[in-house]
């Protein structure tokens, strides 16, 4: 059981889900998608950077862990909008979520990225459970463009 964090499309922020003034929880899988796709995941070694920082980023943890946790979708931060991104952007949507898959919380992971307007991406995510049952959301990743 997870703690609930809420997604408010309009304001493209995420915030702690309230219920009668308490934390409310998850049971779900929201909150687990919400962390897997908007923690950003460490960099590969190969992965071209959006800054001259030379920070790779990605959770501390990951040190210690056999599984990096979080997405690289933070890669795309500075990109134009062109196919390859969304190419790239259901690449690393598929890799953020396929923990699921492994652990067998779920059967199968499909997902599908568009360019929804100027600087922002429109993830849509569905984790088809063992069941048949679906959680199907759409996700705004917003970005500065770079053109």
């Amino acid at each position: 059981m997870d703690i609930a964090l809420i997604y408010d499309p309009q304001a493209t922020v995420f915030d702690l889900a309230m219920v009668d003034g308490d934390l409310a929880t998850d049971a779900g899988l929201m909150t687990a998608t919400i962390l897997s796709l908007f923690t950003d995941r460490r960099a590969l070694d190969d992965d071209a950077l959006p800054d001259d920082t030379g920070d790779r980023r990605g959770w501390w943890a990951d040190a210690y862990n056999d599984r990096p946790f979080g997405s690289r979708l933070w890669l795309l931060h500075r990109e134009k909008e062109l196919d390859d991104v969304l190419r790239r952007a259901n690449e690393y949507t598929e890799e953020a979520l396929g923990w699921m898959v492994e652990d067998g919380v779920a059967a199968a992971i499909e997902v599908e990225a568009e360019h929804l307007r100027r600087g922002t991406l429109l993830i849509r995510a569905a984790i088809i459970r063992g069941d048949g049952s679906v959680l199907e959301r759409n996700y705004e990743y917003v970005w500065r463009n770079a053109a």
